[in-house]
């Protein structure tokens, strides 16, 4: 394992050590277990309490590899655009922690249950679970591997979706929620957030496109919510230990970590300094979102995110050219985008029990991603490349609205409104071919372009 996978295996023990010692406070001495029904002194009759629908155990096991699913279906058309953010941003990425990182969550669990931690279930019975887990998420990967046959983007093998990493990543971090979320939520956060690092480092590692890796997660968790749903048939309980084990409350302020989804719309078109009448058309915005918050309504939080906006191809008619290759061309030019971060306060304003507006607003930082101009003619199909262009690094500022439907107290589904200003210089080089060409044209421009979009999307946010 190289350095970079060290520092992260061991800041993840940390973190797990931390929340190990923290759990000694949220043991309790036996207490009966709690049900589902309520009895009436005067009556022999059972009455059932009613549940929430987003509390039903059909929705608690099918709804988050759902939206997991329905995601990796709503971005594969979008799958070539977003590996174009990875290759222009991090094309030589190449790290095999995420070949370790898979087995941490599952491995760790285990090492608290040799320890002697006490968590949801015995060690058998533990065992039984995660087999059962296991087994069911290899079905689901290999028969949906070998049956779709879809290239990886590397183009090495064509077993690309879904992701077996990820899977297993995902397999295990739900596997240490079960057995320790309810004794700390910081094991719950560990596990996920591994499991992110893996499916992330899929796709930098261009071994997985984007909708593999999210189908990866949705079949990870739905696997490890069957398998113990099956083995909680056979004993007949939800749990050894749930009688000794405190539920430790959420925090009733709205920190939250959440991985959010969008389009964005440009509020004029991008490319108007190429003058090849090329025009941006809708592009997406994918990131991390979260905050802390130090009461109910006030926070401070980050976001770091990638947008990019694809530009149209331009024709461009010639009929006097000398050369007929030229008389017919067509200019190809690579998507404006660029990696952002940006830092500032929140406010939220709870309007009911499960509905949550926040506000917002932003400064931070964004970093250009170099583009390509390139021609097409009939001698050169293939394009030759004219020019190289670069949105400088530049200050931007921002603000927005949210509007969360919550679950559960710990998991909802964000509708979000953001918009983002910036006015970085564009900076152009052009081939020395062209240069020849025309006398007088300078190699090297520079033309500032306000960047000012906004973007609709969606997050899922896990509060803690």
């Amino acid at each position: 394992m190289n350095l970079f996978g060290k520092r992260i295996v061991f800041i993840y023990c940390f973190f797990c050590a931390i929340a190990a010692r923290a759990q000694r406070e949220t043991l309790l001495p036996d207490q009966p277990a709690t049900t589902g029904t309520l009895f009436r002194a005067d009556s022999a009759f059972r009455i059932r309490e009613h549940k929430p629908f987003f509390e039903k155990q059909a929705v608690e096991i099918g709804f988050a590899p759902a939206l997991f699913l329905a995601a990796s279906a709503v971005t594969w058309g979008e799958k070539k655009s977003i590996r174009e953010v990875r290759n222009r941003y991090l094309p030589g990425f190449k790290h095999t922690f995420d070949n370790y990182a898979q087995y941490l969550p599952a491995a760790t669990t285990f090492g608290l249950k040799f320890a002697g931690v006490k968590g949801r279930n015995k060690l058998l019975r533990s065992v039984f679970s995660y087999g059962a887990s296991i087994a069911i998420m290899g079905v689901l990967v290999n028969s949906i591997k070998y049956t779709a046959k879809v290239e990886r983007p590397d183009g090495t093998s064509r077993n690309s979706f879904p992701s077996g990493h990820t899977a297993m990543a995902f397999t295990n971090a739900t596997f240490m929620h079960k057995e320790y979320g309810l004794v700390n939520p910081s094991y719950s956060i560990a596990g996920y957030g591994t499991a992110t690092f893996t499916g992330i480092a899929r796709g930098l590692n261009n071994r997985h496109w984007f909708p593999d890796i999210l189908a990866g997660a949705g079949i990870g968790i739905l696997s490890t919510q069957l398998g113990y749903f099956f083995i909680d048939r056979i004993y007949k309980n939800k749990g050894d230990n749930l009688n000794r084990l405190k539920y430790k409350p959420i925090s009733q302020n709205p920190s939250f970590l959440a991985i959010k989804w969008g389009y964005a719309n440009a509020m004029h078109n991008l490319a108007k300094n190429l003058e090849i009448n090329a025009s941006s058309k809708l592009g997406f915005e994918a990131g991390l979102e979260g905050a802390y918050f130090f009461n109910r309504n006030w926070g401070i939080g980050s976001d770091l995110s990638f947008t990019s906006f694809p530009i149209t191809a331009s024709e461009i008619y010639t009929p006097n050219a000398e050369d007929p290759s030229y008389r017919n061309m067509k200019f190809e030019t690579q998507s404006i985008g660029a990696a952002n971060i940006a830092v500032g306060p929140y406010y939220a304003l709870h309007l009911a029990d499960r509905w949550q507006l926040m506000l917002k607003a932003h400064c931070g930082y964004s970093i250009g991603s170099r583009g390509t101009i390139s021609v097409k003619t009939t001698a050169s199909s293939n394009g030759d490349e004219i020019a190289a262009y670069k949105p400088a690094n530049t200050f931007r500022v921002g603000a927005g609205g949210s509007l969360t439907y919550k679950l559960n107290s710990r998991l909802g589904v964000t509708g979000y409104a953001d918009y983002h200003y910036s006015n970085p210089v564009f900076k152009y080089a052009f081939n020395e071919k062209i240069v020849e060409i025309e006398p007088g044209f300078s190699s090297r421009m520079r033309m500032r372009n306000h960047m000012d979009y906004v973007v609709l999307g969606l997050r899922l946010t896990a509060y803690f």
